[in-house]
């Protein structure tokens, strides 16, 4: 009897062993060209490609070194999501350790950082390398539930043989990203890990729903510090003349005068009190507020010179613009959506109306009011060089698009259609 990729995941739940078997057969043909008893699943079949492209070895592990352990207690205090540990323990833990899952928690490089369970399968993970401090990328340990949703950017579960390494079939892992809920720059991911038996097609949906939890107490945790800072700023503003601002650490804005309010301005990685140039206020007066930053935009001529754009879309996990000009150099990580339109918009110099885009991101000319209103978002960090009616970069603007060495791995993540035909090797950007 054939059976079809979502059939197998179904089987498992009722016939381990044969699912097993099935998917053994799978990733055996996939390997050696030949046909199998069923297609693999899409995402699995991507990841498989990946895989064969970065030249993982499937019939042995390779475990990176470990990070020390003062080096994983460094990256628990930076992480955002230690913030978020007790919303998924509660939503995980328990039940994980009744059904001999183990809760696992990497950063956005798919280093473990958190693992909590069942002892008898932390043991088992031990034998696999899966401990804290260990390096989970797909592009080092192959297909796995920790690596590949932080390279997908969406949940996957990844069951027995569908792991590209062998040594790995005798588990079953399902996984999650969180992303930070303002700018949906990638913090990690929760992954629930087992043995092959204690597989449950149901697993997925749990694991990415606590997930989608974490996400919105980080969202409430963001809105009460920008109230805190607020707070803080009110009687500083209401003392000035002019446009000011007041900021956080990382440029959200929580309260303005004299000007229109700005969602978010772009601040350098290390920023200090004084005069700044800064994007796209211009030159500003820094000066250091209780959990933020007051910004008063100074009247000055702005360096003038030609401006050069690098769109960095080499690595599959991170994404960056990078602003040269007159004034100084800037640095923005990208969203994966935001990356997305800017490949599109270098591609089409000559510039794309927001029906186009949105043929080109969703394959659907008709969804201009999701295209209008992340477009507005790019502007607002991008400010000047951005052009619409139709939405295009700047007439004298420098454009350099940095790729992957082999082009089908342009943004993994995407499944717009525009994004496909610029991962053809013959397709210019």
């Amino acid at each position: 009897m054939a059976l079809s990729p979502m059939d197998v995941t179904q089987l498992a739940a009722v016939d381990t062993a044969r699912a097993a078997r099935v998917l053994s057969e799978v990733r055996q043909a996939a390997l050696t060209g030949q046909r199998g008893p069923l297609a693999p699943r899409p995402v699995i079949e991507q990841s498989w490609g990946r895989m064969l492209r970065g030249g993982v070895d499937p019939d042995h592990d390779f475990r990176a070194g470990l990070l020390s352990r003062e080096e994983v207690e460094r990256r628990r205090e930076a992480s955002p999501l230690r913030q978020v540990l007790p919303v998924l323990r509660e939503g995980l833990l328990s039940v994980a350790d009744t059904a001999h899952h183990i809760m696992v928690v990497a950063d956005e490089e798919a280093r473990v950082l958190w693992r909590e369970g069942s002892p008898a399968v932390l043991r088992k993970a031990d034998v696999l390398g899966f401990e804290p401090g260990a390096d989970w990328r797909e592009d080092v340990v192959g297909t796995n539930g920790v690596g590949t949703p932080a390279v997908v950017r969406r949940p996957v579960q990844v069951f027995a043989s569908e792991h590209f390494v062998r040594t790995h079939a005798s588990w079953t892992c399902a996984g999650a990203p969180i992303t930070d809920p303002r700018d949906g720059r990638l913090l990690g991911v929760v992954d629930v890990s087992g043995p092959l038996e204690t597989m449950h097609p149901a697993t997925l949906a749990w694991v990415d729903a606590v997930a989608k939890l974490a996400e919105a107490r980080l969202r409430e945790a963001h809105l009460a510090s920008l109230e805190r800072l607020r707070a803080v700023a009110a009687p500083v503003l209401a003392r000035l003349a002019g446009r000011a601002l007041a900021v956080d650490r990382d440029g959200w804005c929580a309260a303005v005068t004299g000007m229109p309010y700005a969602g978010r301005i772009t601040l350098p990685k290390a920023l200090g009190a004084g005069r700044r140039w800064l994007p796209p206020l211009g030159p500003c007066a820094v000066e250091p507020l209780a959990g933020g930053w007051l910004l008063r935009p100074v009247d000055e001529p702005v360096p003038g010179g030609r401006t050069r754009i690098v769109l960095d879309l080499s690595q599959p996990r991170r994404r960056s613009l990078t602003v040269a000009g007159g004034a100084g150099a800037w640095s923005h990580e990208l969203s994966p959506r935001h990356a997305e339109l800017l490949c599109l918009l270098a591609r089409h110099r000559g510039g794309l109306g927001a029906s186009a885009l949105a043929e080109e991101v969703f394959g659907d000319p008709g969804r201009t009011v999701t295209v209008r209103a992340e477009m507005s978002r790019v502007r607002r960090y991008l400010g000047g060089l951005l052009d619409h009616r139709p939405y295009r970069f700047c007439e004298g603007v420098e454009i350099e698009v940095l790729r992957p060495e082999d082009p089908r791995d342009l943004l993994p993540h995407s499944t717009a259609p525009g994004v496909a035909a610029c991962r053809n090797p013959g397709a210019g950007a």
